[in-house]
C-alpha cells in the first residue's frame, strides 16, 4: 500500500481526473471528495466530481461547485470513502475497472484501486485527504471547510468512539484557515425538519428490542416514507437514531429501498462486532457502524441479520 508521500507524488502526475463518490452519499465522501477536488485545482489540475444522482440538501452544496460537465472524459478517476466497488452509484459504474487510485478508511475495504491508501484507524477519509493535501501544499478555506464536514459528519461531531486525537488535530489545523463552521453543525447535527420528526417518531412507536433489550430494530419501510413524504434529506443518517435508545448497544435500522429490498445498518458497542456481522451477509463498514443489503420479506430480512448477529455475538438470545 502506498505512503501519504507517494500518494501526494502519484497526484502531482495526474490529470484530467473525475473523483467517484458512493451510493448515498454521506459527509464524508462528499466532504472528502471535493477538498480533493479543490486540492487538485489548485495545483493546476483540471478535475471533477462525478455527479451523483442521490445527494441530499444537505451534501449538495459542497458537491455543486465541482461537479463534472456532461461529456467530460477522464484520464485519471479516484474514488474516495468507497469500500467496494458494489457501492458504486450506477453512473460510475462504468470505471469500476479503471480506478486509479482509491483512498478510504473501511476495514472491509476492498483493494480495487490500481493504487490504493487505506488507514482504518481514521475517524473519517476527511482525515487521510487532509494529510494528502497538506504533504501537497497549503490547505486553503476552500479544502477546509468540506474537509470539516466529512470529518465532524463521520464521527458525530466529535463523539463517536473512532474519535482521535489525530482527529481533534486535524480538526483544529482546519479552523485555523478560519472556517465558518456554525452553519455545518447546525444543518448536520442540531436541525430536524418536521418529517423528520414525524419520521423518527413512527420508527420509535414500533421499534422491536431483542437479547435482553439489548438489541433495538427500527425500520423504515417504503410505506412509511410515502405516508410522511419523507425526502432523502429527511432520512439523511436515520440510523444514529437507535443508537441513542438507553441500554441499546446494537441498533439495527432496516430501511426499504426498493420493494423487499432492505438496507441494514448497525451501530455497536464493543459486544457486537458490526463488521463481522454485516460480512456475513455481503456487506462491510466498521467495528461500531457496518452496513449491509438484503433482498427478503421485511420478516426473513430481519430474522436473516438477528441470526447473524447470533453467529458473531456469543452471549446473543432472541
Amino acid at each position: 500500500m502506498l505512503t501519504i508521500q507517494e500518494t501526494s507524488r502519484l497526484l502531482r502526475s495526474f490529470d484530467n481526473i473525475l473523483i467517484l463518490t458512493h451510493l448515498r452519499p454521506d459527509g464524508d465522501t462528499v466532504g472528502s471528495a471535493a477538498a480533493l477536488c479543490a486540492g487538485l485545482r489548485a495545483l493546476g489540475k483540471t478535475a471533477y466530481l462525478l455527479p451523483n444522482p442521490e445527494l441530499t440538501d444537505t451534501t449538495a452544496p459542497y458537491f455543486r461547485p465541482y461537479a463534472a460537465p456532461e461529456g467530460f472524459r477522464p484520464d485519471r478517476v479516484i474514488s474516495t470513502d468507497i469500500a467496494a466497488t458494489a457501492l458504486f452509484p450506477e453512473n460510475a459504474r462504468p470505471y469500476a475497472g479503471r480506478v486509479d487510485l482509491a483512498v478510504d478508511h473501511h476495514p472491509s475495504f476492498e483493494y480495487f484501486g490500481a493504487a490504493n491508501y487505506v488507514r482504518p484507524s481514521a475517524a473519517a477519509t476527511g482525515e487521510i485527504i487532509y494529510d494528502i493535501l497538506a504533504d501537497l501544499g497549503p490547505i486553503t478555506a476552500e479544502m477546509a471547510l468540506p474537509l470539516y464536514v466529512a470529518i465532524a459528519t463521520d464521527c458525530g461531531c466529535f463523539a463517536y468512539s473512532n474519535t482521535t486525537s489525530h482527529t481533534h488535530a486535524v480538526t483544529a489545523a482546519l479552523l485555523r484557515t478560519g472556517i465558518d463552521i456554525r452553519n455545518v453543525n447546525k444543518t448536520f447535527f442540531r436541525t430536524k425538519s418536521r418529517k423528520r420528526l414525524a419520521l423518527e417518531a413512527a420508527m420509535l412507536s414500533g421499534v422491536e428490542y431483542h437479547d435482553q433489550e439489548r438489541l433495538a430494530v427500527l425500520a423504515v419501510p417504503l410505506s412509511l416514507m410515502e405516508r410522511i413524504q419523507a425526502t432523502e434529506t429527511d432520512a439523511e443518517d436515520i440510523s444514529a437514531l437507535g443508537a441513542q435508545i438507553g441500554g441499546v448497544d446494537c441498533a439495527v435500522t432496516m430501511r426499504e429501498l426498493h420493494l423487499n429490498v432492505w438496507k441494514f445498518s448497525l451501530r455497536t458497542g464493543p459486544r457486537v462486532n458490526a463488521t463481522k456481522v454485516c460480512a456475513l451477509l455481503g456487506g462491510g463498514g466498521h467495528a461500531a457502524a457496518a452496513g449491509c443489503t438484503i433482498e427478503a420479506p421485511l420478516e426473513e430480512a430481519k430474522r436473516k441479520m438477528l441470526e447473524a448477529i447470533a453467529q458473531v455475538v456469543p452471549d446473543f438470545t432472541l
